[in-house]
């Protein structure tokens, strides 16, 4: 019987012991932390053997097989010793993807992926497809494949699990655009990191698919120097194309060998430029799976897009308060600044992966008229933007932060909170951050 050993018990290892134990393997996981009581009781459903708080190095070498969560480096000395012992550590996605026929879309990038990946199940959901939606997103995709066997998968895919596949081949890959991030990871050289992203093709062949930003000069400049198989299918709101998608006159037009679509931007639930190229990649994605243009034209006016993404919360005294604060890092944060057309009381910081803040100055020195830092340490936004906005206030509590911006936002203002930064120094996630914000607005 082989051994499969799991490093870390979240949500892709719970999924992955789950579908181990159904494909026969002989199943440890084993977390450094504590695993939280609920999945703690799956594992004891299903009569998994597991361990918490320390990795007992005996039980993890004698492995046929390691499949490691994302939030582990490859630098750790376990994961090293792995690989040097010859053990083959693998993600969750390369794991399950070899359980199931499905049609895999895989999207990856440094924005716009969650919309995206929510978008295109929507669209395929609404053209009839049985689909499932997972990876970086709700639950594992291991999970799912042991539980249901759905025809399609709509994947969201980080670059620390595209570090894990070998043979993980999506029928259409998508990179929504490539912008320094996690560099922390990658030492910090941000070829490293590009070329992380581009593993989502590296098994497609001329069968396959690539959707990608052509406006995105990082992504243009690798395809020129790295020639791949999969057929590409490039979107951009300011080039056209034969094949591809493209914007003219408030039109998308979208151009494949057999299918035309032309859709009003009016159709599009969502604001802003960002998500007009989500609705491209997504629209895309379904022509090429096969749904029906009227079924995309259908869908896309009824989604409403991703809770803690420039969420609207509530409007007090005329001050707008909005929460986004999924934007963990500079470029989501400009995407955010940039869409907002009145004055901002700016809610920022967290966990620094390399930021360089530089590229905000422009549209901080437009629209911001107060900085509120919500951080352990706020000295680099402090050395950055102390000089050019004034108030700077630093705070260490999102209650304390919706204090302060309540007191400072005037009539007509916008209050965000864009984090630009990752937030475990203060919360468990980014979605704990944005729910504690949505809560001190509501107890002002």
């Amino acid at each position: 019987m082989r051994r499969l050993v799991i490093l870390g018990g979240g949500e892709s290892g719970i999924g992955t012991a789950i579908l181990g134990k159904q494909k026969g393997f002989e199943v440890f996981l084993s977390d450094k932390g504590e695993i939280p009581k609920k999945y703690k009781d799956v594992l004891k459903h299903f009569e998994i053997d597991w361990e918490e708080k320390q990795h007992t190095e005996a039980l993890i070498v004698n492995a046929d097989l390691v499949m490691k969560s994302p939030g582990i480096p490859d630098k750790v000395a376990l994961v090293q010793k792995l690989i040097e012992i010859g053990v083959p550590v693998i993600s969750e996605i390369e794991f399950a993807a070899q359980y199931t026929n499905a049609t895999i879309i895989g999207i990856t990038g440094s924005n716009g992926k969650t919309t995206t990946t929510m978008l295109t199940h929507h669209l395929l959901k609404g053209g009839g497809l049985h689909v499932g939606m997972a990876g970086n997103i709700g639950d594992s995709f291991a999970k799912m494949v042991a539980h249901s066997d759905y025809g399609h998968y709509v994947l969201e895919i980080s670059s620390f699990q595209l570090d894990g596949i070998q043979k993980f081949k999506p029928k259409v890959a998508i990179i929504t655009n490539i912008t320094p991030d996690h560099l922390d990871r990658y030492d910090y050289d941000f070829q490293n990191y590009i070329a992380s992203k581009f593993r989502i093709v590296m098994n497609q062949d001329s069968n396959d698919y690539l959707i990608y930003d052509a406006d995105d000069m990082v992504i243009e400049n690798w395809l020129q120097k790295h020639p791949i198989k999969s057929q590409l299918v490039p979107f951009s709101l300011t080039k056209e194309f034969e094949l591809g998608a493209w914007l003219k006159n408030d039109m998308i037009n979208i151009q494949l060998e057999t299918k035309t679509l032309k859709m009003s931007t009016n159709l599009l639930a969502l604001e802003g430029q960002h998500n007009l190229k989500n609705a491209m990649a997504a629209s895309l994605a379904s022509l090429l799976v096969n749904v029906r243009k009227d079924a995309i034209r259908e869908s896309i006016q009824t989604f409403q897009g991703v809770p803690h993404r420039l969420e609207k919360v509530l409007k007090i005294n005329h001050v707008e308060y909005i929460n986004d604060s999924k934007a963990t890092n500079i470029n989501a944060t400009y995407y955010a600044l940039d869409g907002i057309n009145k004055p901002i009381v700016w809610i920022v910081g967290g966990v620094d992966k390399g930021n360089d803040y530089k590229a905000l100055m422009p549209l901080v020195r437009e629209k911001v008229k107060a900085i509120i830092c919500l951080g352990m340490d706020n000295s680099k936004l402090i050395e950055v933007f102390g000089n050019v906005v004034e108030p700077l206030v630093e705070t260490y509590a999102m209650e304390e932060a919706v204090k302060v911006a309540y007191k400072i936002a005037e009539r007509g203002d916008t209050v965000l909170l864009s984090p630009a930064c990752a937030s475990f120094d203060l919360f468990e996630n980014y979605e704990d951050r944005g729910n504690q914000f949505k809560e001190a607005i509501k107890n002002l």
